[in-house]
């Protein structure tokens, strides 16, 4: 009893000064309540199933109605992301509210996870949401990445590793490999150094369905990995634009992601992993800024640039 007592405090206290290691943890306002107010307000009762619509959550947060099939990516939908324990997540909070609450999220076909980081495969937001819609939701997630949420009640979970596909729902999904790191825990196999075996993955996504293509970038550095995925003439552009500040070896720019954007032939770009946490040491509204200033030079159009914000691709 002494042993297990021992573990379970030395276990947790590596947990909680792991987490102080993780990148989003920088500067976190621990008691602050949401900075920002939303401007704008989806209506996914309104969006119509003949035609690709999407909004911006908050974070890596995107909810897409392709054609009929409900989408989620990365949801995190509470007011804290971190270490999830005794029914709590402890670590940073909120800047600015989700832009739909949990339980107006429509139920999701499918949730596409990114990789295990906590500010992208949030257990409580995925508790949640699997009680609320038992036994009825998909997953993907990426290589090794399963066992973070495998006793949730899903319909399925389905790991993609680079350059692997999938059909779900009639949709090919196509995973690929990015510029990142995957440890959920600074103890944890990682890819990004060298345990490409038994390391935990990470993955942008090719989401394509009646000649459609999305990207939905995930997290990633500035890379070519992309390019030479030769995943060409992507409709909409979902891509990550903060916390390039001081952790540019992981994460990409607004400029660079309109570089990586424009080599796939993205005709519009949609920005995540900004303006939610207070993830780098930029200012907070600087990405989204950078973003609008840099845009005209490129040959694409920014789709939305606010959380909240709804999108329509048209046939």
């Amino acid at each position: 009893m002494k042993i297990t007592r021992k573990k379970f405090l030395r276990n947790l206290l590596m947990s909680f000064s792991g987490s102080l290691l993780f990148p989003f943890f920088f500067n976190s306002k621990i008691n602050a309540k949401p900075e920002l107010k939303l401007k704008y307000k989806p209506q996914p009762q309104q969006w119509q199933n003949d035609s690709i619509t999407l909004s911006w959550i908050g974070h890596s947060t995107i909810l897409i109605n392709l054609f009929g099939k409900w989408i989620l990516t990365d949801p995190v939908l509470f007011e804290r992301v971190g270490i999830y324990l005794l029914g709590t997540s402890y670590g940073p909070t909120r800047i600015s509210p989700p832009a739909l609450d949990i339980d107006e999220i429509p139920q999701p076909d499918i949730i596409l996870l990114s990789h295990a980081h906590m500010d992208h495969m949030d257990y409580p937001t995925l508790k949640y949401l699997s009680k609320k819609f038992p036994h009825k939701i998909d997953v993907i997630t990426a290589y090794n990445t399963k066992d973070v949420i495998k006793n949730l009640d899903w319909h399925s979970i389905n790991v993609l590793d680079w350059n692997e596909e999938k059909i779900l729902h009639g949709i090919r999904f196509k995973a690929l490999e990015v510029k990142h790191f995957g440890w959920r825990f600074p103890w944890e196999k990682d890819r990004s150094r060298g345990f490409f075996k038994d390391g935990r993955s990470f993955n942008a996504y090719i989401i394509e369905l009646n000649g459609k293509k999305i990207l939905f970038g995930g997290d990633t550095a500035f890379t070519d990995k992309l390019k030479k995925s030769k995943e060409e003439n992507i409709d909409i552009a979902i891509m990550p634009i903060g916390a390039y500040n001081p952790w540019k070896r992981n994460h990409c720019n607004p400029e660079e992601a309109l570089k990586m954007a424009t080599e796939l032939k993205a005709k519009y770009f949609i920005p995540i992993h900004t303006k939610t946490f207070k993830l780098g040491i930029e200012p907070i509204n600087e990405p989204i800024e950078w973003l609008r200033s840099s845009a005209p030079k490129y040959p694409l159009k920014i789709a939305l640039d606010e959380i909240g914000m709804t999108f329509q691709l048209k046939n």
